[in-house]
C-alpha cells in the first residue's frame, strides 16, 4: 500500500471504533427512551445525529478508499461498498419520521440503528480475510 492508501485503510478502520462506540450509545439512550416513554427532544436528536453523521463521515472514507485503491474487479468489495451504501440509506431513514409522535420518532430510530448494526456485521463479512482489521 502507498501511503495514502496506507492513511486511507488506518483512517476509515480507526473511524470504525467510534461509530461503534456512538451506536451503543444510541442503543442504550433510544432504548431506555423507548421503554420510558421519553419525547424526542434536543438531546435524542442530537444522539441520532451524531452517530448518522459518523456513519456517513465512514461511508465517505471507504468511498475514497475504495476509488484510491482501484481494482474495481474485486467482487467483494463491490458487495462490501453496495451494502454499506444501504447501511447509510437505513442512518438516514428516521429523518422522515420528523413531524410524526415522539414514540414513533423513538422506536424508527433505535429500528435505524439496530438494522445499521446488522447491515454492517453483513457487510464486514463479504470482505476478504484480513480486511476486517
Amino acid at each position: 500500500m502507498t501511503g495514502l492508501e496506507r492513511f486511507l485503510f488506518e483512517a476509515h478502520s480507526g473511524l470504525r471504533w467510534l461509530v461503534v462506540l456512538t451506536s451503543i450509545i444510541a442503543i442504550i439512550w433510544l432504548g431506555r427512551s423507548a421503554i420510558t416513554g421519553q419525547a424526542y427532544d434536543r438531546l435524542t436528536h442530537r444522539v441520532v445525529v451524531i452517530w448518522s453523521g459518523l456513519f456517513g463521515l465512514q461511508w465517505i472514507l471507504g468511498l475514497i478508499l475504495f476509488v484510491v485503491l482501484g481494482g474495481f474487479d474485486i467482487r467483494q468489495r463491490w458487495e462490501h461498498l453496495i451494502v454499506m451504501t444501504l447501511a447509510l440509506a437505513l442512518a438516514h431513514a428516521y429523518v422522515p419520521l420528523k413531524r410524526r409522535a415522539d414514540p414513533v420518532r423513538v422506536r424508527g430510530a433505535l429500528a435505524s440503528v439496530v438494522g445499521v448494526l446488522v447491515l454492517v456485521y453483513l457487510g464486514v463479512l463479504v470482505l476478504p480475510q484480513g480486511w476486517a482489521l
